[in-house]
């Protein structure tokens, strides 16, 4: 196609200022392209069968992957090559009013990005032009690399593979009524966690199929060949049917091809008009068919198959990434762009039908646009029990006002991959059911629960911060030894938090039996060192990590966590019965302070404890008998919320959406933690400490987690770990002498 100025053709829409170069209209524009296919005042094309309706969504495919380009290309860098072999499927539901789509595939962005700005989504940010669309990829306040939250009409954020269907499983869930695709590579395909994790969410919840997996087979990966790309057409619909999906809808390109382009993966712009029209008429009959399946109660993905880098700047693996020498100069690029190049007045049609799809731009019509209804809670029945009276349980405490807000709120969900009775929670299990097809009220399950259980961490926290980014209320329990494998996600959905334009209920944890209780189980279940992990996080600002350290403790903890919005909160706490420490005040005090003191001693030098967790302070307590036996005095601090103890420029806070600029001053952390000596401890990682030893001056050590062993007892576990009354009764009387 040979590229033309624009006044050859006609006047210049303003919002192509930025686009290098244009075309005269192909053949049939004046017949079919001359009115808009999706009407005004409508939300949709008429029919998937209108050669009208084709035609413009054709047009749409090559907007997508001409601005894919222009704006790679303006940075040498980004991934056009996914998103561009499935340009068509990507039109056809847009043309058929289904905006809601969500990615697992954070390379699919600049794809996105073209989507979000030929609706006009991304005026909210600024940008009108395709020179602006240009100048903030990839920049700062700009479209970053990879999707995320901050962008207008963007679901959900992409970056690692494997998280995408979370996303849209969870928006199905409280989105009944609409529909909400998400493309996926057949790179990503090979990550265990997506059909797995769809076939549990299927077992528990047959009913809800909005959801729609639109495979993106291109027959690459990022380097190399996909591990799928062997498969037959018959192989890979065998495939989806073993993994439970009704239908199975798959457009091959390869059946269009009139230019005998050799191998099972062809480019469709390679076609002739004809062929052209005839392949995006199949996608688009054919993403109608799968849309009215997934919406009409059965399981279906849609499977597009054409060459990876169809259109645009190179084919295979190598049409993947931009390189520093893929410029907007370079021969290879500047002959794809006008090949793709399109005519003024067709940019204007793409960019009205865009615009008139779903009702509107995206960035005012998805569902994550706006805060999702929850219900007034009220006040929680806390249970405040008597300060050194008998021993409780902190995770059951928890558990029964977990089972309250549950009862009151029907959306919410809790996620446990390892079981609740477990740790000590079976009363959430008893109050709000595990979701299962077998109905046993022994074992607590029923059809209708509240309470879902994969095996797999992954899908657990997957489904409980998908939710909470999408509105709802959840709560992942898990053994802290085996959260780190849901963590991933977890942590990309406090990082979109962190920048959202809305509201959103905190993601919050319970992560229960930690290593000290876990003796006799072997290193196997002794993983503490997890919480270094949240003690890197606690830097972005949005994270707090807590440590109740009783049963009192623990329902403060989880009471402020409901309040708080755009965070990551994560509970950790023993099943052991322990001793009452604390007053509901103490812990309130805590949360704002960072720490409260538990115990104080005078004596002629003083040792301060700063302890992080619950069953750490029994020998910490012993300790500091025996100092007082000595004439030494002892205060001991229990850290509830070290977020609090770092100083304001030590995290991100005031970069967050919904920042919370709270920290300890110096003149109260002289009054905490001010002494002649100060000892860390903690049954994790000394990482979580690190707020309180940056600040003190004082002759300081810390005792903490090494590494697990099987042992008889938790105490015996201590002593491997060298946290032992006599260890800390020792180093105290050598920091003060």
């Amino acid at each position: 196609m040979t590229a033309i100025t624009p006044k050859a053709s006609s006047a210049l829409p303003d919002f192509c200022e930025g686009i290098q170069y244009f075309s005269e209209v192909l053949p049939g524009f004046e017949t079919y392209g001359a009115t808009p296919a999706v009407e005004s005042g409508k939300v949709a094309i008429a029919s998937p069968t209108e050669p009208n309706a084709v035609y413009q969504t054709l047009l749409a495919a090559d907007a997508l992957r001409y601005l894919i380009l222009q704006i790679t290309g303006s940075k040498a860098s980004g991934h056009p090559g996914g998103f561009a072999s499935q340009a068509e499927a990507y039109a056809a539901l847009v043309m058929l009013g289904y905006k809601n789509i969500i990615t697992e595939v954070g390379h699919h962005a600049p794809g996105f990005y073209s989507a979000m700005f030929l609706d006009r989504s991304l005026e909210d940010m600024g940008i009108f032009t395709v020179q602006q669309l240009r100048d903030r990829f990839r920049e700062k306040h700009g479209l970053l690399g990879h999707l995320s939250g901050y962008i207008p009409g963007i679901l959900a954020p992409a970056g690692p593979l494997g998280q995408g269907q979370h996303f849209a499983m969870a928006a199905a869930l409280l989105h009944q009524d609409k529909l909400f695709p998400f493309t996926l590579g057949d790179g990503g395909l090979g990550e265990p966690y997506i059909v797995s994790a769809i076939a549990h969410f299927h077992t528990a919840y047959p009913t809800v199929t909005n959801f729609l997996p639109v495979l993106v087979w291109n027959g690459y990966s990022q380097e190399h060949h996909s591990m799928v790309s062997l498969k037959t057409n018959e192989q890979m619909q065998a495939y989806w049917q073993g993994n439970g999906f009704d239908e199975v809808v798959l457009v091959d390109a390869k059946e269009f091809d009139d230019q005998n382009q050799p191998g099972d993966y062809v480019d469709s712009t390679a076609f002739s008009l004809e062929q052209r029209l005839a392949f995006t008429k199949a996608v688009l009959v054919g993403v109608d068919k799968a849309a009215g399946s997934a919406l009409n109660g059965k399981l279906t993905v849609f499977i597009i198959k054409q060459l990876k880098g169809a259109g645009v700047h190179a084919r295979g693996a190598k049409s993947h990434n931009l390189y520093p020498k893929d410029t907007l100069d370079a021969p290879h690029i500047v002959s794809a762009l006008q090949a793709r190049a399109l005519a003024p007045e067709v940019w204007q049609i793409v960019r009205t039908n865009a615009e008139r799809a779903g009702g509107g731009p995206a960035a005012k019509t998805v569902v994550t646009e706006f805060e999702f209804p929850l219900p007034d809670l009220g006040k929680l029945p806390l249970e405040e029990y008597a300060v050194s009276g008998e021993p409780k349980v902190s995770t059951t405490a928890m558990g029964r006002l977990v089972g309250i807000v549950g009862q009151k709120d029907k959306n919410f969900l809790v996620t446990n991959a390892d079981g609740n009775e477990a740790s000590g929670i079976a009363n959430i299990n008893q109050a709000l059911k595990i979701i299962h097809p077998t109905t046993d009220d022994l074992y607590n399950q029923a059809p209708n629960g509240q309470v879902y259980e994969p095996l797999s961490e992954d899908a657990c926290a997957g489904l409980a911060a998908g939710l909470s980014l999408m509105g709802a209320r959840t709560l992942w329990c898990s053994y802290e030894s085996f959260a780190i494998n849901g963590l991933p996600i977890w942590q990309t959905v406090t990082q979109a938090m962190a920048e959202l334009r809305r509201q959103t209920p905190s993601t919050i944890t319970l992560f229960t039996a930690g290593a000290l209780e876990q003796g006799r189980n072997g290193w196997t279940h002794q993983r503490p060192e997890i919480e270094a992990y949240f003690a890197s996080l606690m830097r972005n600002g949005n994270v707090f990590p807590l440590f109740p350290p009783d049963a009192n403790s623990i329902q403060v903890c989880y009471d402020w966590a409901l309040t708080t919005k755009n965070k990551g909160i994560v509970i950790t706490a023993s099943k052991s019965p322990l001793p009452i420490r604390t007053t509901f005040a103490q812990t309130r005090q805590g949360l704002q302070d960072g720490a409260v003191v538990l115990y104080e001693v005078a004596g002629d030098k003083k040792v301060v404890f700063a302890v992080i967790g619950d069953m750490t302070l029994l020998p910490v307590f012993e300790a500091a008998a025996f100092l007082e036996n000595e004439g030494i005095g002892a205060k001991i601090v229990s850290v509830i919320n070290p977020r609090r103890l770092y100083r304001p420029d030590d995290t991100a806070w005031d970069t967050c959406s919904e920042p919370d600029g709270g920290f300890l001053d110096d003149v109260k952390f002289a009054e905490l933690f001010g002494g002649d000596a100060l000892i860390g401890v903690t049954g994790g990682a000394a990482a979580m400490l690190e707020p309180i030893l940056l600040r003190t001056t004082v002759k300081r050590d810390t005792f903490a987690w090494k590494r697990g062993e099987t042992t008889a007892s938790a105490g015996e576990l201590m002593a491997f770990n060298g946290l032992t009354v006599e260890a800390l009764t020792k180093r105290a009387i050598q920091l003060v002498h």
